[in-house]
């Protein structure tokens, strides 16, 4: 057994999505309860399927532990103990053995105002448009709890016995590019709290004016941070609220309107999760029924030229050699290259989704899909399918003078401004003189826009054709809705897109039992979901250890509650994990569609997952007198997570809102349409 002290004395802390000890309820429960406390991190990627971490987020990752191992020393928790693995819980077990901890405390992998199920409809149904959502967070009858300050001193036994697994997250051919990241990124919590300071103290004032400025640093880019949890987005909406009430007092209407904006930003993060929470299979299918029969153009020449930023269109280009540089793209951009990709490639979207999950410093697959969802036009108030936007006037709205096409793409840098976003146009004379031969060393528009406009009302004709077909095959009809395209499997993704080859291959860990677990639905890679669970059992020497975790409530009404209990409980509760994915073959050869005039079938098998040896941490649930919904039953067991539900105090406002002017939401502006993980 490593480490000392009395045995049944001792917890493990399990940081996943929350690398922070400022606000973090896992971490501060441990720590009045007085007791020793393992801090403890599993790397685990396989778990999550072909969404392995990408290189820019393995560098972030590596530097974000290596700082939270730092200020865990300085409180006195001791080093940082690492494990890799296949399977998490399996290496979490062995740890609890190992140290001989009786209690595993963690947090939610998602970090959010509200539990998705306490914000529903006046039925009690979750919400389905983002406006109604948002404006719901802005009315809830108590507020988001306010932020936890760190630990004062965490209590820590001898761990120096207590063997650390080395963690590799790059390899040789990757040590370049990462060390240009570190010239521009710090990652680390108190980095992000840096960060978040000087937005409040800067830029947020102007955010109405400058956010759509991608030729500036005019957003707040923490984004990676809130992405790995360097950074909770309960102090972000808690100090941005207060900023917002000190210019209301001031009647500096400019900087209110800036922090109404900004907190939408956070709101499209908050429903992102939201959305995948209560539709898991959002990064996999599309949300509306009728997008399952779009029939999509499975190029990978295309795919090719858009990632290389070779497509002829400035602003596109530009910001496809950003994200490849730097692993970064303003969020108007991020609309831009997306809208480019479905609309005028007729690309697979979850193609594009993929991509920026491989490249992106803020890779955040809730945010991922919920982005590439709504250009797809496949959520219920998605942008039109049938809208275009025209590259050249999208460049000179968000790059007026040209700059940040010349910063990426060096080959027009002395193109005047007036031709800068249309170089096609330009007389030859003026091509002569810059330097520039179309074709040659900057390309052609892979498609002219007016071909492209029609190849898609071509396309969506087809679609509207083949979804009328399939209406009258059924006897009663067929009414669109969310999650209705559970029989049509993904296209593929194309072969260079899989998952990477893992770097450290994850060492077997010996002596543990496991019994398979069964689930009815793919969800979001690291989203806890409401799943039907197989009855599973724990056989490691845990002592009574039976899992009878409670289902997170799915359809239940519930009541508004405005007394909440003000115990802080252990931890914000389970999460259940997910394994990886299977991926059905559906089109074999590259550039083409499907067949003309057939629908899909009900027999083609969509993605389901896999059976998978594995073990369930069992947890403590809160007892129904906690007055939030029967469904949660009381158990003990020897290792123990408490819920988050009942430890919101109506009573512990930061401030009044009241005083606040109404800012609810009116409707989902394009600007702040796509990629809501990128705040502000």
């Amino acid at each position: 057994m490593c480490g000392g002290g009395e045995t049944g004395m001792r917890i493990v802390v399990w940081f996943r999505r929350d690398l922070r000890v400022e606000d973090n309820p896992a971490l501060a429960a441990a720590a009045r309860a007085g007791r020793e406390v393992v801090p403890a991190y599993v790397w685990s990627p396989e778990e999550d399927g072909p969404y392995y971490p990408g290189r820019v987020s393995r560098w972030w990752i590596s530097q974000s532990l290596q700082h939270l191992d730092a200020s865990l020393r300085r409180l006195g928790a001791g080093k940082l103990v690492t494990r890799r693995s296949a399977d998490a819980v399996v290496a979490l077990l062995k740890l609890v053995r190992d140290t001989g901890a009786t209690h595993v405390y963690f947090n939610h992998l998602y970090d959010l105002l509200y539990e998705p199920w306490e914000v529903v409809d006046e039925e009690g149904q979750p919400f389905t448009m983002f406006a109604p959502f948002w404006n719901r967070c802005l009315s809830m009858l108590y507020d988001p709890p306010a932020p936890l300050l760190p630990p004062k001193k965490i209590n820590s036994g001898n761990l120096s016995m207590c063997p650390s697994d080395d963690l590799i997250f790059e390899d040789e051919s990757e040590r370049g590019s990462n060390a240009l990241l570190a010239r521009a990124w710090r990652p680390g919590w108190q980095n992000a709290d840096k960060g978040l300071t000087a937005f409040l103290n800067g830029p947020l004032a102007d955010y109405s004016v400058n956010r759509k400025k991608a030729d500036s640093a005019s957003t707040s880019l923490l984004s990676p941070h809130l992405h790995f949890g360097e950074l909770s987005v309960r102090k972000v909406f808690h100090l941005v609220r207060m900023k917002q009430l000190v210019w209301s007092n001031e009647g500096n209407h400019a900087a209110e309107e800036s922090c109404t904006l900004f907190l939408r930003s956070i709101g499209l993060r908050e429903y992102s999760r939201y959305l995948s929470f209560n539709h898991p299979s959002s990064h996999e299918r599309p949300l509306l029924a009728h997008l399952r029969f779009f029939p999509w153009v499975v190029n990978e020449c295309y795919f090719k030229i858009w990632r290389q930023g070779r497509t002829g269109y400035p602003l596109v280009d530009a910001g496809m050699r950003e994200l490849w540089a730097t692993g970064w793209l303003h969020d108007r951009i991020r609309v831009v290259v997306s809208s480019f990709f479905v609309k005028v490639l007729q690309l697979p979207w979850r193609w594009g989704m993929k991509y920026f999950w491989d490249t992106l410093l803020d890779a955040d697959l809730e945010s991922d899909a919920l982005g590439w969802q709504y250009i797809t036009g496949s959520l219920p108030d998605g942008r039109e399918l049938d809208r275009i936007d025209n590259p050249q006037f999208e460049g000179y709205k968000f790059d007026p003078h040209g700059e940040y096409v010349r910063r990426w793409i060096p080959e027009l840098a002395r193109l005047p401004t007036e031709w800068i976003h249309h170089p096609w146009d330009a007389p030859v004379s003026v091509l002569q003189a810059a330097g520039i031969e179309l074709g040659s060393n900057y390309p052609l528009p892979i498609i002219e826009l007016d071909a492209a406009k029609a190849r898609l009302q071509e396309a969506l004709s087809e679609m509207w054709q083949l979804e009328a077909a399939s209406r009258a095959t059924m006897n009663n009809g067929m009414e669109e809705g969310l999650g209705d395209s559970s029989e049509v499997p993904p296209i593929e993704f194309p072969q260079e897109l899989q998952m990477e080859v893992d770097r450290q291959p994850a060492q077997a860990t010996a002596n543990v039992q496991m019994t398979a677990r069964r689930r009815e639905d793919q969800m979001v890679p690291t989203m806890t979901s409401s799943l039907n669970r197989a009855e599973t059992e724990i056989s490691a020497d845990l002592g009574n250890s039976e899992d009878t975790r409670a289902q997170v409530p799915f359809h239940a009404h519930l009541e508004p509650r405005v007394q909440r209990q003000d115990a802080i409980h252990n931890a914000e509760g389970p999460a259940l994990r997910t394994n990886g994915f299977h991926q059905p073959n559906f089109f074999q050869q590259p550039q083409q569609r499907r067949p003309e005039g057939v629908a899909p079938s009900v027999s083609e098998a969509s993605s389901s997952w896999t059976g998978r040896e594995g073990a369930v941490v069992p947890v403590w649930s809160p007892p129904a007198a906690s007055g939030h919904s029967e469904t949660f039953a009381a158990d003990e067991a020897d290792v123990s997570s408490r819920s988050y539900l009942d430890r919101h105090p109506q009573s512990h406002r930061l401030m009044n809102w009241n005083q606040l002017s109404q800012s609810l939401t009116t409707g989902w502006e394009v600007e702040n349409s796509v990629q809501p993980n990128l705040i502000g």
